[in-house]
């Protein structure tokens, strides 16, 4: 399977590389996604039933994973293209429509569902005018007779017409104008997840966050900011996702509510936080975090025991045994590869997850021999030689040379070194600089109780002595050298 890499949002260069790479590119506007690269073709099947998998999530983002898995899944395209072409046409959005019976029939020419349905399309375009028109006459009378919840619901009422025919800018505008109308805090929260509901369809991540902001710092009853939590945490987290910030995206997932349930189907169900959640823990969070924070984390338990796998792949990284929980993450990859949302960062996510465990494996060991850690992380190519042509050494170098690795590869006797710090050596430096310190130090402090103890202090004269006075003191001074230079040979030892 293909992969595309994940850290970039510019359309023109993520296109560019779909061609090179000969593979399928999806477009942001179109796709109504935040997929704005190369798609992924993924080979093997899955291990989840399409219809069971689908039957979880409501709205628009069953055509959006139904389209996603039928142009990407070889195993699942027609099967997911034919339900994307009904899901289509069970609501208002003719674009949306045409685009999955277009895909069917690069894939399957000869289907009777791969022909367009004109005539549904021509009546659904009528209706949808008729609606739109009707719609926006109703809100000019509601503005005309100047009632606050008339021309809210009147907007509301247009954005989510907007919203069903695919007509996402005009949806958030409409949504946006309701600002000006909500007279209670429920207003004001109902309108605020129904934009950040959108600003996720859209890939506005930016919008996404600073709407969840909003949505926290506002005062509103104690039951309401508890139903609105679960969803204010999950939506965070995607936008973290598809920002990079994978610890921060881990953190938000960790702190959902088990509340959740299937209240936020129209953009993700409790499976989803479990398996983001978990894949941005293992790959940000070392193996204590993973422990106290994921799987000691009674709240994120109730997740966990919903995606198993997930739960069973940190539990073996934290015990150390890093060749089950790559097992476990490479069984599961096409599913992940398939998901809205996470396809984009599988690669990234489980580059880090790799590298990961290599260094704890690294941890307790001053030198491993490549054999033993070819069968660990590359079992596939443990019969080929450990020379510099075989992959996993490759991949050893690369990581030596980034920095990742504190460590140098002996091919003579193929093993690897890792640049051991002397604990000891610097434990003994550092004790014997303090005790040179403190003899100093007391060294000091004794020679100035002996001068002081000796009267020979020097302090500060506020008058100036007159040439009379100086006479006499001048001569005390030579007098008194002798006994100075006694006092300080019994301070100093000499």
């Amino acid at each position: 399977m293909d992969y595309m890499q994940p850290d970039a949002f510019d359309t023109a260069s993520s296109q560019n590389a779909g061609q090179a790479a000969g593979v399928g590119s999806a477009d942001l506007e179109n796709m109504s996604l935040n997929v704005t690269g190369p798609l992924v073709k993924v080979d093997d099947p899955p291990k989840f039933e399409l219809e069971s998998y689908i039957a979880n999530y409501t709205g628009r983002t069953r055509f959006n994973r139904l389209f996603l898995i039928g142009t990407c899944s070889t195993y699942l395209s027609v099967e997911a293209l034919k339900a994307a072409v009904a899901e289509a046409k069970s609501g208002r959005d003719v674009t949306r429509y045409e685009r999955a019976v277009r895909a069917l029939a690069e894939v399957t020419p000869n289907d009777p569902e791969a022909i367009p349905d004109t005539n549904w399309a021509d009546r659904m375009k009528k209706s949808v005018k008729a609606e739109t028109d009707r719609l926006e006459h109703e809100l000019r009378g509601y503005k005309n007779n100047l009632i606050k919840e008339s021309i809210r619901m009147g907007n509301e009422d247009l954005g989510q017409h907007y919203s069903q025919i695919g007509d996402l800018s005009s949806a958030s505008k409409a949504f946006q104008r309701m600002r000006d109308f909500c007279t209670t805090p429920t207003h004001i929260a109902s309108m605020l997840l129904k934009i950040i509901n959108l600003s996720i369809e859209r890939g506005d991540w930016l919008n996404v966050q600073s709407n969840v902001i909003r949505l926290r710092n506002l005062q509103s009853k104690q039951e309401e900011q508890a139903k609105n939590q679960p969803k204010m945490s999950a939506a965070l987290g995607l936008s973290q996702l598809h920002s990079g910030s994978y610890l921060d995206a881990a953190n938000s997932f960790l702190g959902t509510d088990p509340s959740l349930g299937d209240s936020y189907n129209e953009v993700l169900t409790s499976n989803d936080v479990a398996v983001y959640g978990g894949l941005c823990a293992l790959a940000s969070m070392d193996r204590n975090d993973l422990q106290r924070r994921v799987l000691d984390n009674n709240s994120f338990r109730n997740f966990l025991e919903l995606e198993p796998q997930i739960r069973r792949a940190i539990s073996f990284f934290c015990n150390s045994k890093f060749r089950p929980c790559l097992e476990i993450l490479e069984a599961y990859q096409a599913d992940y590869l398939l998901d809205v949302h996470l396809q984009r960062h599988v690669h990234t996510l489980y580059s880090r997850i790799r590298t990961k465990s290599i260094q704890q494996y690294l941890l307790p060991y001053s030198r491993v021999t490549l054999e033993s850690m070819t069968k660990m992380f590359a079992p596939a190519a443990s019969a080929l030689p450990t020379n510099t042509t075989s992959p996993f050494v490759q991949e050893l170098i690369g990581l030596i040379q980034d920095g990742t690795l504190d460590a140098r590869i002996d091919l003579e006797k193929n093993v690897l070194v890792t640049n051991q710090v002397h604990l000891r050596k610097e434990v003994q430096e550092s004790i014997i600089n303090n005790l040179e310190e403190y003899t100093r130090e007391a060294h000091l402090r004794v020679l100035r109780a002996n001068i002081i103890q000796a009267g020979l202090e020097v302090r500060a004269d506020d008058r100036k002595p007159s040439r009379e006075e100086r006479k006499p003191h001048d001569d005390r001074g030579k007098a008194s050298e002798g006994g100075l230079w006694n006092v300080f040979s019994r301070a100093s030892g000499v």
